[in-house]
């Protein structure tokens, strides 16, 4: 039977379960922890154990993996999500990739085919690669699949870099990509774009935060291009209000496209965008919703009460997160 990576190793396919496509562990940046964070608003002990109740608790509602696109751009660490899997039964699985929405860091700005330093092939290729393959750091923890973005400022340079070094990992490993979507601009397109460019197999491309729009002809325009629509945003209610998100779904639904849509909040155990106690109270006051419950206890209900199926929501929370990884 196939399998995929997790945290605390491979697991068969048919063992992922009601799976959240979207969330993260922390988000996290080692130079702001480090610089600002110790003896503040971190404590590495207590958020590590907020983090095993807020899963433990995520798994008591029937979920049963979460996959984490927490990449270079967002704080990837994984000794200190290896510390909360430990102590979880939910599964967890990471990513490999790049988080910007403009320039590539510095790291392999010079590097690269063409480049200063004129190599082979793009450091982030094999960066990306050693990932899937060997593993993460000294860690023993595989990544699972790619992560990339397309913002609001489009196809910058490093941008579309990013996104064509995702491409080739993918062509060369098979693993599957997400990609960060500002739906505002249409930025799906964007990335079918250059995927299709790169000979990508788009059924293992996620477009995500296709949830945070409402316009029913862009996301059946993404799906009948084969990707899956990440309807990843629950409770960001900035960004698309819960009401409109289930709209959205249902109308989806009902034109046969349940088996094209994952679910999650884009949440997370500790955001350090939102640093200390104050911070953190008034993210909750704007977006009450925004944890990891909000889909089981709020979301799934609404959508039954408006005529999605079980055979749906399964084709949503396991069927089709259990295909892309296959």
């Amino acid at each position: 039977m196939p399998t995929v990576e997790t945290v605390r190793g491979p697991v068969d396919t048919a063992e992922l379960g009601a799976t959240l496509m979207h969330e993260h562990v922390f988000v996290l940046s080692t130079e702001h922890v480090q610089n600002y964070g110790a003896g503040d608003w971190w404590d590495e002990e207590e958020r590590v154990r907020d983090a095993v109740e807020k899963l433990d608790e995520l798994k008591a509602l029937g979920i049963d993996t979460i996959v984490d696109p927490t990449v270079w751009g967002l704080g990837r660490y994984i000794p200190r999500v290896q510390r909360v899997a430990e102590q979880t039964d939910l599964n967890i699985i990471v990513a490999t990739g790049l988080y910007t929405y403009d320039e590539i860091p510095h790291q392999y700005e010079y590097r690269g085919p063409g480049l200063l330093l004129d190599l082979p092939s793009d450091p982030m290729v094999d960066d990306f690669t050693r990932d899937l393959r060997d593993g993460i750091g000294d860690t023993g923890v595989k990544a699972a699949f790619l992560k990339c973005v397309v913002e609001a400022k489009g196809l910058t340079p490093g941008v579309e870099r990013t996104l064509r070094a995702c491409a080739a990992t993918s062509r060369a490993t098979g693993a599957p990509i997400t990609v960060h979507t500002s739906s505002a601009i249409g930025a799906g397109r964007l990335a079918v774009q250059v995927f299709r460019d790169e000979g990508v197999d788009l059924t293992k491309v996620v477009i995500g935060h296709a949830g945070d729009s409402n316009d029913l002809d862009y996301l059946t325009e993404l799906a009948d291009a084969g990707c899956i629509l990440g309807m990843d945003r629950f409770g960001l209610d900035l960004f698309n209000p819960t009401a409109s998100r289930v709209d959205t779904i249902v109308a989806l639904a009902e034109r046969g496209y349940a088996d094209r849509m994952v679910l999650a909040h884009d949440a997370s155990c500790y955001i350090d965008y939102f640093p200390g106690a104050a911070a953190q109270a008034a993210k909750e006051q704007v977006s009450p919703n925004w944890n990891f419950t909000h889909i089981s206890r709020d979301v799934l209900p609404m959508l039954r009460d408006r005529g999605v199926t079980d055979e749906q929501i399964r084709q949503m929370l396991v069927d089709t997160p259990r295909r892309y990884f296959e």
